[in-house]
């Protein structure tokens, strides 16, 4: 599916793989040399959510697992939403928590890059993600990105084009791809996936597209087990609840039920050849900090951009159905209408 990108300084015409192609391939032959021969150094970019602190008390603690070696988190820039209650709240707090581990708290995003190696960008508002990845991009640090990339599709594929044009890895996902029983499915042990349902929370938060904010994790696992190539999105809501049908160009379908109340629940089934897999349930950071150190190490993201990107087309599809009453839209439609803004 081929789209005009018009960035400031450049016209060209790409297509949503070979964005993730040119990230995997252009990247430096030395990098994942030059990060195994020290400590590297890790800076964390946001500190209102509790990633950024689970994710330091993961590295910084001493005795930590074998797979978790060879990491620190230096130091931090706490700033993260001016304007989101739930985020701004838990600064003072999070900025304490991770000063007892050793963290460094510095007064820019500029200081930062100066002091570390790679950087967790965990600011929980992804409007700002855009001009904070920028200024990752141009320093030359390799980064996870975590959910929601951004608090648009346009700058969800702004943030991936510079990243590519820059030859800087970049890598995005939820912790939810990396339940056990989700890579069960990864692996092939449900045979090919004939097709699935999932479900998550998906509560509302007004600054962002209404699955960007947290719907995000029960697609993203419908996703890790479908894979890329859904060409078509419907809507429908219902009691509280809302469902997206999903149409994959080989004729598969894959549902997400974003949930507007009630407890924290992930999971879903996966329905394959060899019979079905219950996915969940959700048990904690560390499969994910694995797969992001790992990232760091070679400079090679395990979720191809790609992938991500149809993820949040997906999200953007679903919104767009909204606004139509239910009608179908399709994917390609929702990621020119993005690259023409």
């Amino acid at each position: 599916m081929k789209q005009t990108i018009l960035r400031r300084d450049f016209i060209r015409t790409t297509t949503i793989a070979g964005i993730g192609a040119a990230v995997l391939n252009n990247l430096p032959r030395s990098f994942g040399r030059s990060v195994l021969q020290n400590e590297m150094r890790v800076g964390i970019i946001g500190l209102d959510t509790s990633h950024s602190v689970a994710f330091t008390k993961s590295l910084n603690t001493p005795g930590k697992a074998a797979e978790l070696q060879g990491f620190k988190v230096v130091a931090a820039y706490p700033k993260g939403s001016n304007d989101i209650e739930s985020s701004v709240k838990r600064i003072p707090g999070y900025i304490e928590d991770v000063k007892k581990l050793g963290v460094e708290i510095v007064g820019s995003e500029e200081e930062l890059l100066k002091k570390v190696d790679v950087v967790l960008l965990e600011t929980n508002d992804g409007r700002p993600h855009l001009e904070q990845a920028l200024k990752v991009i141009k320093a030359k640090k390799p980064f996870f990105i975590d959910k929601p990339v951004a608090a648009s599709l346009s700058d969800v594929i702004s943030i991936y084009e510079s990243a590519k044009r820059n030859n800087v890895p970049i890598f995005s996902s939820s912790s939810l791809r990396y339940m056990e029983s989700v890579q069960d499915v990864v692996k092939g042990k449900a045979g090919a996936v004939l097709g699935a349902d999932t479900f998550s929370p998906a509560t509302l938060e007004k600054t962002h597209p209404d699955l960007f904010w947290y719907g995000i994790h029960g697609v993203e696992i419908l996703f890790s087990v479908m894979g890329t190539g859904c060409s078509e999105v419907r809507r429908v809501h219902t009691n509280n609840t809302d469902i997206v049908i999903g149409t994959w160009k080989d004729g598969r379908v894959g549902t997400f039920r974003g949930t507007r109340t009630g407890t924290h629940d992930y999971g879903g089934t996966a329905y394959g050849e060899k019979g079905n897999i219950t996915l969940g349930p959700f048990k904690g950071y560390d499969n994910l900090l694995v797969q992001i150190l790992e990232f760091f190490k070679t400079g090679k993201a395990p979720v191809v951009p790609e992938e991500t990107l149809e993820i949040y087309a997906f999200m953007e599809a679903a919104d767009e159905s909204k606004r139509k009453s239910g009608a179908t839209v399709s994917i390609e439609s929702v990621i020119q209408k993005a690259t023409k803004r």
